[in-house]
């Protein structure tokens, strides 16, 4: 059974979401980047999926870069290659193998072009809304849950009543 992994245009995503943007349009991109890629580790950690984040390098002179950033992994294209063309060619790749890919990208011809190889398309805004609502799950949680003071023991008092009444079934 083929897996789901998710191919992200990095800056695609940073100039179209709302949290981001004023850092791409104020050229502040290093923390724009980080503000992309520390949302992009917590959907990736609790939805479970593996996430390849790729940024357009293609007026840098040098060679490819990888790397891996808060559990997602990222790379930089090499010089005279775009965003677009090398998640293409990784998703025809990828496609081919154990997963079932997605392109989140709100590039049209991209989209298109990645949805010919067989990729599902995810918008920038679609993928915003779902890290959005794994924060607000991951809010609730911790709200939920006093994660500074563990419980002293594992059941709840409802737990602890049904218990009780279980043993005294037994008597």
């Amino acid at each position: 059974m083929k897996s789901p992994i998710l191919l992200v245009d990095g800056y695609n995503m940073i100039a179209s979401w709302k949290a981001t943007a004023p850092f791409f349009k104020g050229q502040q991109l290093d923390q724009a980047r980080e503000k992309l890629l520390s949302a992009l580790h917590d959907y990736a950690h609790f939805s479970h999926i593996p996430i390849i984040c790729v940024f357009d390098a293609q007026f840098v002179p040098g060679s490819r870069q990888h790397y891996d950033q808060y559990g997602v992994d990222v790379v930089f294209t090499q010089e005279d290659e775009t965003a677009d063309a090398y998640i293409e060619h990784l998703a025809l790749e990828l496609n081919d193998g154990p997963y079932i890919v997605s392109v989140a990208t709100s590039d049209l011809n991209e989209q298109w072009g990645v949805f010919a190889k067989g990729a599902l398309r995810v918008s920038a805004r679609e993928l915003e809304e779902r890290v959005g609502q794994n924060q607000k799950s991951l809010s609730h949680f911790v709200d939920k849950n006093d994660l500074a003071k563990p419980p002293l023991r594992p059941w709840d008092d409802q737990q602890l009543a049904d218990l009780k009444g279980l043993m005294e079934d037994l008597t």
